[in-house]
């Protein structure tokens, strides 16, 4: 019986998506998405500026949270109004829950407000295997170096209740004033929360 439940979770292991380990501290790895009006974004290209990575998926009650409640655009906009990019980057697979097209995504970018630089389609998971994100959101800080500062839950407060927002700290606003003011990142690394991301098969 041991051996058949081991043997049940080693397939169960060997078939998840393998995420990559990034850490903070070392260089981001580089990337190239195509965004929701068909221009192609590299992060090499955003180098010398700090740059903000969010994971999305639109039907995600989590995201619903901070998009709702208007947490998500004003940190876009305090974030990109001080010269920093900020990239929204939708990793869920074809057919799966937040799967959009392009003109779908700048449907629900009109309609929530967002103020991102620019929102990224990632259908085949690729780049979200290789930053190892696992929940939407899931936030990443990259310093003007390329050198990842930041990667965790957008904020201290697990939960889909808008009223938390104002109660809880709010991580990327905390390292971009930080790394702007030249300190060390005080909270670095966070676990994430929200849905998990619908990567394919």
């Amino acid at each position: 019986m041991k051996r058949i439940l081991f043997a049940s979770l080693l397939t169960i292991l060997f078939a998840m998506p393998a995420l990559a380990k990034v850490s903070v501290g070392e260089p981001a790895p580089d990337f190239t998405l195509g965004d929701s009006n068909g221009k192609s974004h590299s992060l090499s290209q955003y180098k010398g500026k700090v740059v903000v990575l969010e994971w999305n998926n639109p039907e995600c009650p989590f995201v619903g949270k901070h998009y709702g409640s208007g947490n998500m655009q004003k940190q876009q906009a305090d974030a990109t109004a001080s010269g920093v990019i900020w990239l929204t980057i939708n990793s869920s697979a074809t057919g799966k829950q937040g799967d959009i097209t392009g003109a779908e995504a700048n449907a629900y970018v009109a309609k929530v407000g967002g103020r991102q630089t620019a929102y990224l389609l990632d259908p085949s998971g690729q780049v979200g295997h290789l930053y190892g994100a696992r929940t939407t959101p899931h936030m990443y800080v990259i310093d003007k170096n390329g050198v990842l500062r930041y990667m965790g839950g957008i904020d201290s407060i697990k939960s889909t209740d808008k009223d938390d927002v104002t109660k809880a700290t709010q991580y990327v606003p905390q390292a971009l004033g930080e790394l702007a003011a030249g300190k060390s990142i005080s909270m670095p690394t966070a676990e994430p929360y929200g849905c998990g991301v619908k990567y394919g098969s």
